[in-house]
């Protein structure tokens, strides 16, 4: 395998399946890929989501990676990650990181319900969303636990992975392990 993750946005989905992800985003399936050409893509293109196979996780799940520019459109993801959470019937993370504004999100939602939404674009210091508590990864991460209008935040993009592996997979861990099989990828 190969991670990913810097200078990129990323779905977990819990149990997931890549037939039902495609169909629930209204992507057309392109078949498979191998990991290098399909991260290639997802990095190289803006139309194109690259789907891991399931990957074995935090809170002894399995979990289902979609990575792509396409999620990283205009600073905010095209996904309603509740809706999809409800459309799956699981959970549904979002993840994003882009270093030259340090823009930071991740959002987090079970079986349609929002449990967690949070951005940040460093270059302003500003903190653009934040929904529900944070946790206790968060909080080691250095979140105050309540957002007010004298909440400092910073962040880095090594923050969204520690973070990701917390909920999911940190999806630069992958480097040089067994591919537990091929890419798929998907057009928008």
């Amino acid at each position: 395998m190969i991670g990913f993750g810097y200078k990129q946005a990323w779905l977990a989905v819990r149990d997931g399946d890549a037939s039902a992800l495609i169909a629930a985003l209204g992507l057309r399936d392109l078949g498979t890929s191998p990991w290098r050409a399909g991260l290639d893509l997802a990095y190289l293109t803006d139309d194109r989501l690259v789907l891991a196979p399931l990957l074995p996780g935090a809170r002894d799940a399995r979990w289902l990676l979609a990575t792509g520019r396409w999620l990283l459109r205009s600073g905010s993801s095209p996904v309603d990650i509740i809706q999809l959470s409800a459309t799956l019937r699981t959970e549904v993370q979002f993840f994003a990181t882009y270093r030259v504004g340090e823009l930071h999100r991740w959002a987090r939602a079970v079986d349609g319900v929002a449990v967690r939404a949070f951005g940040y674009l460093g270059e302003t210091g500003e903190v653009t969303t934040w929904l529900g508590d944070p946790d206790e990864t968060e909080r080691e991460l250095g979140l105050p636990a309540e957002f007010g209008d004298d909440t400092d935040v910073l962040l880095s993009e090594g923050d969204v992975m520690r973070l990701a592996g917390a909920w999911s997979v940190d999806p630069t861990t992958l480097d040089d392990r067994p591919a537990p099989g091929p890419l798929r990828v998907a057009a928008a």
